[in-house]
């Protein structure tokens, strides 16, 4: 495997290997680029997954220090643990449950469709959809998504099936075991799904897209990429001109190191990387890289969440099979008849038992308590996805007080829902309900959002510098070769899970960032 200088200045330094920084990496390696990885956590390939939900958490999990502000039900319940992450190589892709599908029409251009929505910092992205499709395309290719590509969808579980019937019985008509990248055949070198069903806790038959064993390794064999695990970034250096130069990091030693670079990305995750670049002010910017707009952190997005459980009289066993291969799109629509802007998705979801216990109400106890308990053999579950308002209050800040191991302020993540998240939720509670209970529900349980595994904005694209931090391509306004590579770059959140987005994006800013290296832009 390549190892590069720490004085090469030619690198591509990309902090973060998941669905962005990972795919990057890939990218630019095949072109013939060199690119040094910087990863916060360890490398746990397949053989070291656990298929334990609390063990597989302290394993995986992003638990360092944060602190959670605002009226959101998180910050009261899990206030050092506002987003469920994943602080390995691969990110998030480890975690995610492999849901890939494309934004909307109007969900490039939410502002204009919605029109003002009061509280609401709504901004149309200076992207379009047919923009996009092309790499939409080849990130569905990549990733080997079902039903795209003639790859069949996989099996319905049983947690799927009731939610098939009641999508029926209430008139849905846009359902499935949905596009997943999670092999229903082998591809590309893997084998197809056993129905484990721990997608939360990483693939043990690697049947999932994770950058962790599809992008990283690929990269890797060209000699051209470099994964150094372990090792946390602190602040990122420019020159005089304001040309960032270097990348400064702890090792897996705790030593303090820096790689020098031609260019920088940040694909830390919309928490970590308005983080690294506020925590690199500097005399020629005191505010933080990037942030002549003072977008940097704001406009923070988590989607519009919530879980519906419901029990019925005979075993369901949700947690049999692929945990989210079951989708429901007929309320992802903008319809404003019902009460709210954008839209939401119904997916299935089910929780082992403890994280049932932790997430269905944190600190209950009781006979309603202990009695949901009991009817976890026979409940069926689902997700709701929707699409939540940005709001610039609403924001990624550095703590005036709590430090991490290293010494470096830690993230204050803000958020309060807007009255539109609110209106959308409870839609979705009552439409779950309403499902469940067409199929026979004895009891249905509205659960309020866990702590954030979708986490989006804080250093949104603008077409105009003053709205927002990077341009069309991730690429900062103010610094040309500082660059954005994951979900903080959203400008909204669609009512879908980002991840194919954000692969799709990746793989455009390859194409535009290795361009302007040829032409020595960069």
């Amino acid at each position: 495997m390549a190892q590069f200088d720490r004085n090469d200045d030619s690198v591509v330094v990309i902090v973060g290997s998941g669905a962005g920084g990972g795919t990057l990496g890939n990218e630019l390696a095949q072109k013939g680029i060199k690119v040094v990885i910087l990863e916060a956590g360890a490398r746990n390939e397949i053989q070291d997954f656990v298929n334990d939900e609390w063990e597989s958490f302290a394993q995986l999990a992003w638990t360092d220090m944060r602190v959670a502000s605002g009226s959101w039900r998180v910050a009261r319940d899990f206030p050092n643990l506002p987003a469920w992450i994943v602080k390995s190589v691969g990110g998030s892709t480890v975690h995610w449950a492999g849901a890939s599908l494309r934004f909307e029409q109007h969900e490039f251009k939410a502002a204009s469709a919605y029109g003002g929505i009061k509280g609401a910092n709504l901004l149309d992205w200076p992207i379009t959809k047919a923009e996009l499709d092309p790499y939409y395309a080849k990130a569905e290719d990549k990733m080997g998504v079902t039903r795209t590509n003639n790859i069949p969808g996989l099996p319905g579980n049983n947690n799927e099936k009731v939610l098939e019937a009641g999508a029926r019985k209430i008139g849905y008509k846009d359902f499935s075991t949905g596009r997943m990248a999670i092999n229903s055949q082998p591809r590309d070198g893997r084998g197809s799904c056993q129905q484990i069903g721990f997608c939360f806790q990483g693939c043990k038959s690697g049947a999932k897209w994770s950058t962790l064993y599809t992008e990283i390794p690929k990269g890797e064999a060209t000699g051209n990429l470099e994964v150094r695990p372990n090792c946390h970034v602190a602040k990122i250096e420019h020159d005089a001109n304001g040309k960032v130069t270097a990348v400064v990091y702890f090792d897996e030693t705790g030593a303090t190191q820096r790689q020098k670079a031609r260019v920088v990305a940040v694909a830390g995750n919309s928490i970590e990387s308005p983080r690294l670049l506020l925590n690199s002010a500097s005399s020629l910017f005191p505010n933080g890289l990037a942030n002549s707009s003072g977008q940097v952190g704001r406009n923070y997005m988590r989607h519009v969440t919530g879980s519906v459980y419901a029990a019925f009289e005979k075993p369901v066993h949700m947690y049999r099979g692929t945990t989210m291969a079951g989708i429901i799109r007929d309320e992802a629509r903008h319809d404003p008849g019902r009460g709210f802007a954008g839209g939401y998705e119904m997916e299935t979801l089910s929780l082992g038992l403890p994280f049932m216990a932790a997430f269905l109400n944190p600190g209950a106890w009781g006979r309603s308590f202990t009695s949901a308990m009991e009817n976890y053999p026979r409940m069926a579950g689902m997700w709701l996805v929707g699409e939540d308002m940005p709001q610039e209050k609403n924001a990624i800040t550095l703590d005036k007080e709590a430090k991490d191991k290293f010494g470096l302020p830690v993230a204050n993540v803000h958020y309060d829902d807007h009255s539109n998240d609110v209106a959308m939720r409870n839609h979705g509670y009552q439409q779950g309900a309403a499902l469940y209970e067409a199929v026979g529900a004895v009891q249905t349980y509205p659960t309020t959002p866990y702590p954030s595994t979708h986490n989006l904005g804080t250093n949104r694209m603008s077409e105009k510098p003053r709205d927002g931090v990077v341009n069309k391509f991730g690429q900062s306004h103010d610094i040309k070769n500082l660059f954005v590579s994951d979900g903080s770059q959203f400008t909204t959140s669609a009512a879908c899970n980002p991840t194919l987005t954000i692969v799709a994006l990746a793989i455009r800013q390859a194409d535009h960032m290795a361009e302007l290296m040829r032409r020595r832009d960069i």
